[in-house]
């Protein structure tokens, strides 16, 4: 009954808006649907880049105060610009803007950057950025300042006027949204309602508030110009409605996006949840020996689960320690099952290798393994276009895990070592069994034979991957120097780092 009088509060509010405004602002949108969940946040699961770009869209146009966004990667590609276009509209209807963006992936942008922020209403920070800007440089600060530059800033979120959130494994740019020509990524993220936002809102303002985040001005090598910066930012508002390089319909403009945002609100689930984050740097010279606060969080989850674990990693790296807890768990009937990236798949080589180091270990302590196929049969499913699953490769980015399918975790957090120590981190753990045991469904979709190999030991304790009718011996899909260069990386004792 009280999602049945959410849903008519927000038909009336939506149709009966007066003629001052098409539609209630997305404040009164969000706490209209809330009122009859005290207590529990409202979430969607945003399973397909296509949809996931759409309310990222919808959510920066229906903006009417505030929109804060950290990303450890935003691209300077159709998407990437697209949505940086929105930001600029909605800064230029009065929206206060703040961005922070990691160091890592800016590759000298810093005066683009520097030229976005020098318009009134936005602000665009850096994340514990090196001395050196650009070049060789950047990376040979790395050996002076290592320790510091080591701890990066992994978070991917999205609030706007603090009532709706995005947050998960996504990055900014063409392969999470479906927009790229031969690689797209198969993950997941959440939009979000209700108090849960508020703990996005207190990671985003941890870190923009470090001592570590610095005003891109502060790191540009140039101030533009007025004129510069008219000519730029005149063009960027002349392209801002230009949906040309997308294959999706996105609303534009704020009437639009409010519809979208509204029709939402009633598909939402409602539950508790839990969101923690790993706080931002603090000493640089600390040793990184101990469990990140995000990673207790995920060891507790794993503990308290008593029959399975299902966990969706685009990296996974575990130590002897680690193993040595699962171990120490004692618990029989516990199945933990792991669907990661094949070789073939993986888009970072030496990640892949981290993971073979200890791979036959895992295999030996009970865990099951399955690593994601590149002509994956369920890209027709998880990618928005059918022509692309044709001859482009689907990778996996998404960070997910159910246990006992009634907690859901959603986050940055890979299952490997550099998140377990040393990043900056999201994890939020839904307490729902119908969203739970929907992704569950989902993570085992990608472990059936069509969308993955099963990892074995065979009768000799030698590696053996299962796929459709077939036992291969060697890494499947990839070529003697891919694997010859995975094997090399996996004797460096760098796992700790990856």
């Amino acid at each position: 009954m009280n999602d049945l009088f959410a849903r008519v509060m927000l038909y009336i509010l939506f149709t009966f808006a007066g003629a001052a405004s098409a539609a209630p602002a997305l404040d009164t949108i969000a706490t209209t649907a809330a009122e009859p969940h005290p207590e529990q946040s409202g979430f969607h699961i945003l399973d397909t880049g296509r949809e996931a770009f759409l309310y990222r869209a919808a959510m920066i146009d229906a903006a009417n105060s505030s929109i804060d966004a950290q990303y450890y990667i935003w691209n300077s590609d159709t998407s990437g610009l697209y949505l940086a276009r929105r930001l600029l509209v909605a800064a230029d209807r009065g929206v206060r803007v703040r961005v922070i963006l990691d160091d890592i992936n800016l590759g000298g942008r810093d005066d683009l950057l520097a030229l976005f922020a020098s318009h009134p209403n936005i602000d665009i920070k850096v994340y514990n950025p090196a001395p050196v800007r650009e070049g060789a440089g950047k990376w040979l600060s790395f050996l002076t300042d290592f320790d510091r530059l080591n701890r990066r800033m992994h978070n991917k979120s999205l609030v706007v006027d603090g009532v709706v959130g995005i947050i998960g494994g996504r990055n900014i740019g063409d392969e999470y949204f479906d927009e790229h020509a031969t690689l797209n990524f198969r993950d997941r993220d959440v939009l979000a309602v209700g108090p849960v936002v508020n703990g996005f809102s207190a990671n985003f303002d941890a870190f923009w508030g470090s001592e570590w985040s610095r005003p891109v001005g502060e790191l540009a090598s140039t101030t533009p110009s007025e004129a510069a910066y008219s000519e730029r930012i005149a063009e960027a508002r002349d392209r801002a409605s230009e949906t040309d390089g997308l294959k999706l319909d996105v609303p534009v403009g704020q009437e639009a996006a409010l519809d979208v945002l509204t029709q939402s609100m009633a598909t939402l689930t409602w539950a508790e949840a839990d969101f923690i984050f790993e706080p931002p740097l603090v000493d640089p010279d600390a040793l990184p020996d101990q469990l990140t606060v995000a990673a207790q969080a995920l060891a507790d989850a794993v503990k308290t689960a008593e029959s399975e674990v299902l966990i969706e990693s685009a990296y996974f790296i575990l130590d002897d320690e680690a193993l040595a807890q699962i171990r120490s768990l004692n618990k029989e009937p516990l199945r933990i099952a792991v669907l990661t990236n094949s070789l073939a798949s993986n888009d970072v080589v030496p990640n892949h290798a981290g993971y073979a180091r200890w791979r036959p270990e895992a295999l030996e302590h009970g865990f099951e393994l399955y690593e994601l196929r590149p002509d994956a049969a369920a890209c027709t499913v998880w990618i928005a276009y059918d022509e692309f699953c044709t001859d482009g490769i689907v990778g996996l980015h998404s960070k997910t895990a159910v246990f006992d399918r009634r907690v859901l975790y959603i986050g940055s957090f890979n299952a490997n070592l550099r998140a377990m120590y040393l990043n900056g981190e999201t994890v939020l753990l839904i307490h729902s069994p119908e969203l739970a045991a929907k992704v569950a469904d989902s993570i085992e979709l990608g472990m059936a034979p069509a969308n993955s190999w099963e990892v074995e030991l065979d009768e000799d304790g030698d590696l053996q991957w299962q796929g459709l009718n077939q036992t291969l011996s060697s890494e499947p899909d990839t070529d003697w120097w891919l694997r010859t260069k995975a094997w090399l990386i996996s004797l460096l004792p760098i796992e700790d780092y990856l």
